[in-house]
């Protein structure tokens, strides 16, 4: 099974970006261009989104080693991942540390947040959306407004729906990763451990990262620095992404002798 990619840059790639939930690799465009010259990036959709394959359950484990067979032919790698991306990112630096040299975690942790998100109430006004009477985007963005208030986090969603000829559909696959929430919220036991540099990149106004949550991060990454951006919630590198590039390089300058 082969992930879809996109490389932005000139040269082999150096990065690698795994995005969230119900997102695609281009999420990650605007932030793999201020990189440039200096990185060549690869933005992935992860299985079950944009345009890569489905799979029929979700598993993080079996999600990383997707992801390692596609690093494979570019590693060593920097790995940067958010939210479920960022779990997927640490599972392939927990599973295949040779493929990684740096790994940079936004604003998630290796934790369970089983019931604990809000993204229970985008799964059901997306799935409150008929497709098969639905006459324009702009229709969908009503309908969906009636769960989810932020025009912003809407946009967000309204990126994965697709029309073919007079036909709408949700690229994404909506039915597996809806039923699934709680497994997308939890975290598969480990006893490994990522001996390289990690980043742990934390929004100010989220929730997803918790002084509770700093033990686990560390006994699994025990060469981690944490670092906090203000104006920022749970996406990161969307609200604050001049911020969020100036960290990543200071990380990837500092480290460059590790």
């Amino acid at each position: 099974m082969k992930l879809h990619e996109s490389v932005i840059g000139d040269s082999e790639p150096d990065l690698a970006f795994c995005h969230g939930l119900f997102g695609q690799g281009k999420n990650w465009t605007r932030i793999a261009k201020a990189l440039t010259p200096a990185h060549t990036s690869l933005l992935l959709d992860m299985p079950n989104h944009g345009r890569s394959p489905w799979t029929d359950s979700v598993d993080y484990a079996a999600w990383a080693d997707l992801v390692a067979e596609q690093l494979r032919r570019y590693a060593p790698v920097d790995l940067i991942g958010h939210s479920m991306g960022g779990k997927i990112a640490m599972q392939v630096a927990l599973r295949h540390p040779d493929l990684v040299r740096r790994l940079v975690v936004v604003d998630i942790s290796p934790v369970d947040y089983r019931g604990l998100t809000s993204f229970t109430r985008y799964v059901e006004g997306m799935q409150d959306i008929d497709l098969d009477s639905l006459t324009s985007r702009g229709d969908a963005d009503d309908l969906l407004a009636q769960r989810v208030r932020s025009g912003v986090i809407r946009g967000f969603l309204l990126q994965n729906l697709r029309r073919d000829k007079d036909h709408w559909r949700w690229q994404m696959n909506l039915q597996l990763l809806g039923a699934h929430l709680d497994d997308l919220g939890g975290w598969p036991p480990t006893e490994a451990t990522f001996d390289r540099p990690v980043l742990w990149v934390a929004g100010a106004n989220s929730d997803y990262i918790q002084p509770g949550y700093r033990e686990a991060m560390r006994r699994l990454f025990p060469k981690v620095r944490s670092v906090t951006i203000k104006g920022a919630g749970h996406w990161v590198h969307s609200e604050q992404p001049e911020a969020f590039v100036a960290v990543l390089q200071k990380f990837l300058g500092d480290t460059a002798e590790d």
